[in-house]
């Protein structure tokens, strides 16, 4: 039998294998080489009451004692089962179809986008302020939003042996082990594309299809059953239809509504990107350690209530960038990544408050249940006027932001195409603008300094989720309408981020089996 142990470390003995092997075989009083393996299960940082601990728990295996077998997942051929037609090949179209080749039904994935390779050249034009592509950008492409914008594996689904599975899955397909046991697991949009196309490979190999650069434009429903999709005029049957097309995908919801499928108008919230210097969050957290050089880029999770609404950081990014994440020249829209390394100077974070359908509501006449992403919409396109060329975003100084006044200058920042000054506290709707500030003073009484000039808020974080959900049973997780349409993942209403996102794919695909018995 393994021994779980738990050790509480200075930063620079958890980052001495050698210490804390030693230190292990003194606490379970055996010999240092009689330890056969030692592996991390779980690591974090305390940094409470000013001295910087990290908590290392480890599995020890002594000789004589059977390790482990490696990790391993049995995909069999589905060259001849029956298909099921997944529209997204973001996580949730990814980990359906994976899951679905274990369960014998064979995947087809209609992807608009294109693969992560090519996808990649069509984002560096993006950066370098060219022509945005609308199907194939940080939002849209093989992978889905989160592989070259996010790269975080962090969920608070309290689905523990589904979670690590993902995360094992992930491993599976070349993710380095240490997302299994970090506390708030991360692989990095530079190492996100070898894994999508690997996992690509698994479900070719097995006998699945992926077809790029293929957009959906409906839904094929007969006796109130979905058996199909079209695509490029073509129709494709399948027994089950999978919806799994990200926060973005706005025509597929006009083709739904349009067709006559039930959607619902939903909460969702908006805001901007909030970048500091990642020394200076360091600082704060670490409280100016010695021991800082061993330990990992600070992180910060903060949440407020102001004026009756949550405002709150999202997706916060160590030592990352701030990227450009629209899907079409009018917009103006700002996300978050960071690479494997996260060695940048700047630390970002989405800054958003809730909206709620009561603020948009002056827009139902116009456009019923997408009133949301009207709302949406016309945010990105203010933004846009503040920064019309070259894919600039509009920016402010925190401290400037917060008392109402100009920045003459700004900041170093990570946002590749360029910031331009712009009083972001005068053109955002107010109910967000003055909600951002409250809440900034708020902060900084927590985290002293963190209300500076020397930060900068970056202009708008709008897709932290989608305005629309695609209602779904409980039970079965089909359409509460139509038989055999499964909406999935974020574009549904039903995750929010990668691993959340692989985690309901696995359950629409397992509902399928459960469901055609």
């Amino acid at each position: 039998m393994s021994q779980l142990i738990t050790l509480t470390l200075t930063p620079k003995q958890a980052a001495d294998s050698n210490y804390y092997t030693s230190a292990a075989a003194r606490f379970m009083r055996v010999k240092q080489q009689d330890i056969a393996l030692l592996r991390i299960v779980k690591r974090s940082v305390d940094a409470r009451r000013g001295s910087l601990k990290v908590n290392l728990t480890l599995e020890a295996y002594i000789d004589n004692e059977p390790t482990p077998a490696p990790l391993h997942f049995d995909y069999p051929s589905v060259d001849n089962g029956e298909p099921v037609i997944i529209i997204g090949a973001g996580p949730a179209g990814l980990f359906a179809a994976l899951r679905l080749i274990e369960l014998g039904k064979k995947p087809i994935i209609f992807e608009r986008g294109k693969d992560v390779v090519e996808r990649g050249k069509d984002i560096a034009q993006i950066q370098r302020g060219n022509t945005i592509d609308p199907d194939s950008n940080y939002a849209f492409g093989e992978g889905g939003a989160g592989t070259f914008s996010d790269g975080k594996l962090f969920t608070r689904s309290k689905k523990r042996g589904d979670y690590n599975r993902a995360l094992q899955r992930l491993v599976y397909h070349g993710a380095t082990e240490q997302i299994l046991y970090e506390a708030h697991p991360h692989i990095g949009s530079d190492r996100l594309p070898k894994i999508i196309a690997d996992i690509r490979r698994q479900i070719l190999e097995c006998g699945g299809e992926i077809h790029f650069s293929s957009r959906v434009t409906g839904i094929i429903v007969k006796n109130n059953r979905a058996i199909g999709v079209e695509v490029a005029g073509q129709k494709v049957d399948g027994i089950a239809v999978i919806v799994a097309t990200g926060h973005s995908a706005h025509d597929i919801y006009t083709m739904l509504h349009q067709s006559g499928i039930r959607l619902e108008a939903k909460n969702y919230a908006m805001g901007v990107r909030i970048e500091h210097p990642q020394a200076l969050i360091n600082s704060i957290q670490y409280h100016n350690d010695t021991q800082m050089e061993y330990l990992p880029a600070a992180s910060y999770s903060l949440v407020q209530q102001v004026g009756g609404r949550g405002v709150y950081s999202f997706c916060m990014c160590p030592g990352g960038f701030i990227v450009p994440a629209m899907t079409d020249e009018s917009q103006c829209v700002v996300n978050g990544m960071s690479p494997s390394h996260r060695g940048s100077p700047f630390a970002n974070s989405g800054f958003v408050t809730e909206i709620r359908q009561e603020d948009f509501q002056h827009l139902v006449p116009q456009y019923g249940v997408l009133a949301g992403l009207e709302y949406q919409r016309q945010f990105e396109a203010l933004a846009r006027e503040q920064a019309p060329l070259n894919h600039k975003a509009p920016a402010q100084r925190v401290a400037d932001f917060v008392a109402g006044r100009n920045s003459a200058s700004l900041p170093a920042c990570s946002f590749v195409p360029g910031i331009v000054s712009s009083r972001l506290d005068l053109w955002m709707p107010e109910l967000i603008g003055s909600r951002l500030r409250e809440a900034i003073r708020i902060f900084d009484r927590r985290m002293r300094g963190y209300l500076t000039n020397e930060a900068v808020v970056v202009g708008v974080e709008s897709r932290t989720s989608t305005p629309v959900r695609i209602p779904r049973d409980k039970t079965t997780l089909c359409h509460t309408d139509i038989d055999g349409l499964y909406p999935a993942g974020e574009g549904a209403g039903y995750a929010g981020g990668i691993i959340s996102a692989a985690l309901d794919g696995e359950r629409i695909a397992e509902a399928i089996i459960q469901n055609s018995k």
